[in-house]
């Protein structure tokens, strides 16, 4: 069985490590696994593809930023890329993020859909069924459901600083993600499953495939770190985001800031420097790190996890501060309460910073009741080893219903 995923990057970021840890899987298994990504660099030594170039990427980031056409841009980049594929002619393709600057969408599914081949397109966010935004749950936005237009979330990700083509990407996204004969589409949540069913994609198979952690690593841990930064008397606070916006929850740290004690401080991981200057003096600012042990042994410290977001898929930092032996407390967003259950943190549908609080008093009162069980979930629900080898059972499926269909 041979496999090519596809991504916007590869190794780095949520996605592009998911892609790599099957990669590594399916080798291990001695399978014959592909990646192929349109940004940045990777570790990975084995069987990679680099779509397009820097100026590919460029090009395609001003085609966004003044037309509002993302996804539409990088024709040379992927057609030179399918040639590649032709070549390669995996038995399964397994596409990821498919936004990101690097891609033709309409090219690419013009291949799908004369290759033959079966296709799982894991979703990590709503971009496939919009006509501009990653997310909507933030502004309430439901045009996704009969028809975009007139963007509210223009100048978001994937910004576009003059046109608003929200209709027409919304229209061809439509007709271009429709008609291919073999495609099931995964997600990582429950939450975003049941959107897909609502949207233009719902006629195709809908599973669900959480993410995971490596839990031989992700686990208590000792750590200096409040020695290191003089918190030792302090009950800690933590919170951890690769960027931190409002609707990661950011200013609710800072309203948070004025409602604690003095034994008490918030840690928040993933700061800007610029956001760093806007900290008060309980709450302690640490830029993204990509050294896991390090965050490891910050999760390990932390007496609580607060994940304060308005707007998420599956976000594996609740897996990680669990399985670190953290209680967590996490509104009610997305998919991000699918993570934790009454035994192992709060989830709040009433997004206050009085809500926050009240939930922080009552796992000081009762923390011990949490960790043990937390710790057990995320082993037993959230192993990465077992979570991806889900779509290993899938491509073999795929792969032998495919080969049984006669060729026409």
């Amino acid at each position: 069985m041979k496999v090519l995923q596809i991504n916007s990057v590869c190794g780095f970021g949520s996605t592009g490590r998911i892609m790599a840890d099957i990669h590594e899987m399916l080798l291990a298994k001695n399978y014959e696994s592909h990646v192929a990504y349109g940004r940045g660099n990777t570790a990975l030594k084995e069987n990679t593809i680099t779509i397009g170039s820097k100026p590919s990427v460029y090009s395609h980031v001003l085609k966004t930023r003044i037309l509002d056409l993302h996804g539409f841009g990088s024709r040379k980049a992927t057609e030179e890329f399918l040639e590649k594929v032709e070549e390669l002619n995996p038995d399964i393709i397994h596409l990821h993020n498919i936004h990101g600057y690097y891609m033709n969408v309409e090219r690419l599914f013009d291949y799908l859909k004369k290759a033959g081949k079966p296709v799982i397109w894991t979703l990590h966010d709503c971009w496939a069924f919009t006509g501009h935004c990653t997310h909507f749950d933030y502004i309430g936005c439901d045009r996704w459901k009969t028809g975009c237009f007139s963007c509210p979330q223009k100048k978001s990700y994937p910004k576009s600083d003059l046109w608003d083509n929200s209709k027409f990407n919304y229209k061809h996204k439509k007709e271009i993600f429709s008609g291919v004969d073999d495609m099931t589409i995964v997600t990582p949540s429950v939450w975003l499953a049941d959107l897909v069913r609502e949207s233009f994609l719902g006629g195709y198979p809908v599973k669900t495939i959480n993410n995971g952690v490596n839990i031989d690593l992700f686990k208590p841990t000792p750590s200096s770190f409040k020695e290191e930064n003089g918190l030792q008397e302090k009950f800690m606070i933590l919170g951890v985001a690769s960027v931190w916006s409002k609707q990661k929850g950011f200013d609710y740290f800072l309203e948070l800031s004025k409602k604690l004690t003095e034994r008490e401080v918030v840690v928040l991981v993933g700061v800007t420097e610029e956001q760093k200057e806007l900290l008060p003096a309980n709450i302690v600012g640490i830029t993204r790190t990509s050294n896991q042990k390090e965050l490891i042994e910050i999760y390990s410290t932390a007496d609580v996890f607060v994940n304060p977001t308005l707007q998420d898929t599956f976000p594996t930092t609740n897996i990680e501060a669990m399985a670190c032996g953290v209680p967590v407390i996490t509104f009610d967003s997305g998919g991000s309460a699918e993570i934790i259950n009454s035994e192992t943190g709060i989830k709040l549908e009433n997004k206050t910073v009085d809500s926050l609080r009240a939930s922080i008093t009552k796992v000081k009162m009762s923390s011990s009741n949490f960790i043990e069980k937390g710790q057990l979930r995320a082993q037993s629900k959230f192993d990465k080893q077992e979570k991806f080898s889900n779509y290993i059972k899938l491509y073999k499926e795929k792969v032998k219903t495919n080969k049984l269909q006669p060729i026409l």
